[in-house]
């Protein structure tokens, strides 16, 4: 899966000259994670949640309401910009750009073009999205989890045995847990005790909740 494939392509930006006040109410409207700074068409930067709040006078201040809407008026975003703003090109795999938000510690990461052009976005609502999907949750269908040795062959195996049985598999994911390779499938059936039997036939162990809590209490 590509960046450009999953990323939003229609979502709300500011210039600016946008007032602090505006950006903070389109920010929590949009719930975007950060607003993009554009002017023509190229991304200047970005601003978060926490910058917003930062720049807005305290319910503490001794200024009068006048003086407060007054400031808060003629305050903008170019005033509280960051620049440090994180590209990616819409070819790149999206698991790249989960690893590089999740290793910066990025709300959202702006999609350009190669002449540097802004075409789309992406944050974290989207990367669950992307997850949620590619681990065919909400097809339904049973999910079957077990132990395997990181050995080649392991998600041929396993499908063999899933379609002798006449089943479709949704999904599959692999993870590593405690050096352990382990791998998730997920079935078009109500019914995962007899792709269970089958696998531990052919020498897999299968796990569930139970087998971990020891680790969770």
């Amino acid at each position: 899966m590509f960046v450009g494939l999953k990323m939003l392509r229609n979502f709300v930006t500011v210039t600016p000259k946008t007032s602090v006040l505006e950006a903070q109410k389109l920010l929590e409207q949009s719930r975007l994670g950060m607003l993009l700074v554009v002017e023509g068409g190229k991304i200047l930067g970005y601003v978060r949640p926490e910058d917003l709040s930062a720049s807005l006078p305290s319910i503490m201040t001794s200024l009068d309401k006048h003086e407060i809407k007054y400031l808060m008026t003629r305050l903008t975003v170019d005033k509280i910009i960051r620049k440090d703003i994180k590209t990616i090109m819409p070819e790149v795999e999206i698991e790249a750009a989960a690893d590089m938000m999740s290793e910066n510690n990025l709300a959202g990461l702006a999609v350009v073009n190669h002449q540097g052009s802004l075409i789309g976005y992406i944050n974290r609502s989207v990367m669950l999205d992307v997850l949620v999907e590619e681990m065919g949750h909400r097809e339904g269908g049973a999910r079957i989890t077990l132990e395997a040795t990181d050995r080649p062959g392991v998600l041929f195996e396993v499908a063999g045995i899933i379609a002798g049985m006449g089943l479709s598999i949704i999904s599959t994911g692999t993870f590593f847990h405690d050096g352990k390779r382990i791998v998730v499938v997920r079935v078009d059936t109500r019914d995962a005790s007899p792709i269970a039997a089958a696998l531990q036939e052919h020498g897999y162990k299968v796990v569930g909740p139970m087998d971990f809590m020891h680790e969770w209490h």
